[in-house]
């Protein structure tokens, strides 16, 4: 799952409870077949923990820029990232290697904002093959006050949580995940 992805799954895994109850952190407090296996109960805190902040964290920005602007918070990564390309365009495969998305998630993100006005697609000049998303002059309309929004509710509810040590190992911990996962081209080599 993408961190695109997490947003629309959140409530799939609120509603199914795919998350499981708070556990303890004291191993004999845990009843075994509440584990997952191959964790401990420290192990499995900490990972409920983060899926359950992670995801709700998500939710709560997707949420805001709904109410205020209209956009789910990945047509407004799509507009971002548009609106800060070199002549406001990216190659559709660009745009999704950025997202960290697949091509087909963005070209029905794409379509839909270009239903919208707010993107405009065309075909490369250099390579017919090449499909380009560009920005419209609507879509910079929207992307920018949204922009505010999505800061100023990154700051309240993830950045003021944490003092500013605790802001870097949590990138630091953010980049030992990522790195890795980045580089596994086949999802097979994961597992």
């Amino acid at each position: 799952m993408t961190v695109i992805d997490a947003s629309v799954a959140s409530s799939a895994l609120l509603e199914h409870r795919w998350l499981s109850p708070p556990i303890a952190t004291e191993p004999d407090t845990v009843p075994s077949h509440d584990q997952l296996p191959g964790l401990d109960a420290m192990e499995q805190s900490c990972w409920q923990t983060f899926l359950e902040s992670s995801t709700r964290l998500l939710e709560t920005l997707n949420r805001r820029l709904m109410t205020a602007h209209r956009l789910t918070m990945f047509d407004f990564l799509v507009l971002d990232v548009l609106a800060k390309s070199r002549g406001r365009s990216a190659r559709m495969g660009d745009l999704a290697q950025t997202l960290v998305v697949g091509p087909s998630r963005v070209t029905q993100q794409v379509q839909r904002l270009e239903a919208d006005g707010l993107v405009r697609r065309s075909r490369s000049a250099d390579d017919g093959r090449v499909v380009i998303a560009s920005i419209t002059r609507n879509g910079l309309m929207r992307v920018k006050p949204a922009a505010h929004t999505y800061g100023r509710q990154i700051r309240k509810h993830y950045l003021d949580q944490m003092s500013r040590n605790q802001m870097i190992a949590m990138g630091d911990s953010c980049r030992r995940i990522s790195t890795p996962l980045a580089g596994a081209e086949d999802p097979e080599r994961l597992f």
